[in-house]
C-alpha cells in the first residue's frame, strides 16, 4: 500500500474511533460503524479487527465501560445514568458487561476499585487506540509560553502507576470538602519522573489544582507552588491518560533543535477538560516543558 493511500485508510478507521469516543450512547453496531468509514459492511469487521487486534463489538463495549468505570470511581452520578449515558441499554446489561470485564460489580467497584483487573482488561482498548494511530507532531504544534506562578493544593502519589486511582479519588473527595471543582480551579499533574524509566515503586507524581491556601488535612493535601517562568506548551486532543508520544518529541525532537534549554522543574500539565466529563476526543490537555 502506498504511503498516501495508507494514510488515508488509516484516517478513516481514525474517524471510526472518534466516532465511538463522541458517541457512546448511540448505535455503534457494525453497520453504522462501517458507514462512518465509508467501507463495505461485509468486510468492515475483519478489517477493523486485523488492524487493531480486537473486534469491533469489544472495542465498543470496552470503551463503554472505559467510560462508565472512571464515572463509577470518580463521579456521583446515579448508577442507572452512568449506565444509560455509557449506551448500555440498562441496568441488567451495564451489571452483566461490567462484571464480566472487571471483575466487580459496578456497586462494588465504585465502593472500592481494584485496579490491577481494570488496567488488564482496558489493556486491550488502550492497544488498539495506540496501534497506527500515534498523531504526527510538527515544530508548528509547540508555543512558547509564560507560565505564571501559580500556588497549589497538590497530593502526592508514590508508587504503582497503575494504583493511581485510589490517591486521585482521595483527591477529589478532598476538593468536594473543599468546594474546589474543576471549573472553579484549575487541575494539573506534575510528572517527577518517567514511569517507563524508573521501578513501579520509585514513580512519583503530584496530582494538584489551583489554590491560594491548603487548611491542615486528613487527606494528604499540602501547599504546593508551580513557578512562574517561560514553557514549551503542547495542547493534546484526547484523553491525555498516555503523554509519552508528546513527551517524546519535546524532549527528542523540538528540544535539541531548538537551541532551549530545560529549567529545573518537571514537566507537568493542565488538564483543560476532562474524560469522563466529556467525551474522549473532546478531552484537552496542556503540556509544559519548563525552559531557562
Amino acid at each position: 500500500m502506498k504511503p498516501d493511500a495508507r494514510q488515508r485508510y488509516l484516517a478513516r478507521m481514525r474517524r471510526v474511533l472518534d466516532h465511538v469516543d463522541a458517541n457512546l450512547d448511540a448505535d455503534l453496531g457494525t453497520e453504522a460503524l462501517a458507514a462512518v468509514a465509508a467501507f463495505s459492511p461485509f468486510h468492515f469487521h475483519r478489517q477493523f479487527a486485523e488492524l487493531f487486534g480486537i473486534s469491533v463489538h469489544r472495542y465498543v463495549q470496552l470503551a463503554r465501560i472505559e467510560r462508565a468505570s472512571l464515572a463509577l470511581a470518580y463521579r456521583t452520578d446515579p448508577v442507572l445514568d452512568i449506565a444509560l449515558d455509557s449506551g448500555f441499554g440498562g441496568p441488567e446489561a451495564f451489571a452483566r458487561a461490567f462484571r464480566q470485564r472487571i471483575g466487580q460489580s459496578p456497586s462494588e467497584f465504585r465502593a472500592g476499585p481494584e485496579w490491577a483487573p481494570w488496567n488488564a482488561a482496558l489493556a486491550p482498548l488502550a492497544q488498539a487506540r495506540s496501534q497506527h494511530m500515534t498523531p504526527t507532531y510538527t515544530d508548528a504544534d509547540v508555543t512558547i509560553v509564560d507560565f505564571p506562578a501559580t500556588p497549589v493544593a497538590l497530593i502526592e502519589h508514590r508508587g504503582d502507576p497503575g494504583a493511581i486511582g485510589d490517591t486521585i479519588r482521595r483527591f477529589i473527595d478532598w476538593r468536594r470538602a473543599n468546594a474546589l471543582p474543576p471549573k472553579k480551579s484549575a487541575t494539573f499533574n506534575i510528572f517527577h519522573n518517567d514511569p517507563d524509566g524508573v521501578p513501579p515503586a520509585e514513580y512519583r507524581l503530584d496530582i494538584a489544582c489551583a489554590v491560594s491556601r491548603v487548611a491542615p488535612n486528613h487527606a494528604g493535601v499540602a501547599e504546593g507552588l508551580i513557578p512562574a517562568g517561560r514553557c514549551a506548551m503542547m495542547r493534546i486532543a484526547g484523553p491525555g491518560d498516555d503523554l509519552r508520544a508528546p513527551a517524546h518529541f519535546l524532549y527528542a525532537d523540538w528540544l535539541p533543535r531548538s537551541g532551549e534549554e530545560p529549567r529545573d522543574f518537571p514537566m507537568f500539565v493542565q488538564r483543560v477538560r476532562f474524560f469522563p466529563d466529556v467525551p474522549a476526543g473532546e478531552a484537552l490537555t496542556d503540556l509544559f516543558l519548563p525552559l531557562v
